[in-house]
């Protein structure tokens, strides 16, 4: 422990640099397609904020998607406009989607199939199709997935709130060991030589 302690303290740069190499290598490598699509994988798998990060990829796509077929906007053209999505997974389903559609499919068995979309979201779709109010429909559905990001965001807000407590805590915790250790070393060494 001394030994690392002392490496820190005289070849600190060697730290700072290594943390400085591994954020470059990350950005460059999340620019890269393959780096993308991993990227965007583990945001949508990581634990607790992968549902938020998904919530917030359906409210955009729905409210995207439902604007520009309010707008008028031909099917295959509204769904080219993936970008607004930011995610490579939900965008390549989407466009797997559009490859279906133009085969003569109905919106909602390509997005079904992809296993990236909820129930509920495919049933909305295919419900805004047979009426032909698949914009509305849309626009419910961004509404939706809007409002439980905010409720999930809020919760989580709550719940990291004693957490931080806890752990600002064990910081003080750890500050007032390390400086009263030493100085009960010294007092208790002290007193040894007095006897």
């Amino acid at each position: 422990m001394k030994r690392f302690s002392e490496f820190l303290l005289s070849k600190w740069y060697f730290l700072l640099g290594g943390v400085i190499a591994f954020f470059i290598a990350f950005s460059v490598f999340v620019r890269t397609r393959f780096g993308k699509k991993v990227y965007d994988w583990i945001k949508l798998k990581v634990p607790i904020l992968g549902p938020i990060n998904h919530k917030i990829v359906l409210a955009r796509f729905a409210r995207t998607f439902g604007t520009l077929m309010g707008s008028g906007v031909p099917i295959l053209q509204a769904l080219t406009r993936r970008q607004a999505l930011d995610n490579e997974i939900l965008s390549r389903a989407i466009m797997d989607a559009r490859m279906a559609i133009r085969e003569g499919e109905r919106i909602a068995d390509p997005l079904e199939r992809s296993k990236l979309f909820p129930p509920m979201v495919v049933h909305m779709i295919s419900v805004g199709e047979e009426t032909g109010a698949l914009d509305q429909m849309l626009q419910k559905v961004a509404d939706f997935y809007e409002s439980e990001v905010d409720a999930a965001l809020h919760a989580l807000a709550s719940t990291i709130e004693p957490v931080m407590i806890v752990i600002l805590g064990v910081i003080v915790l750890f500050i007032l060991i390390s400086v009263f250790l030493p100085l009960i070393t010294i007092i208790q060494d002290l007193s040894s030589q007095e006897s």
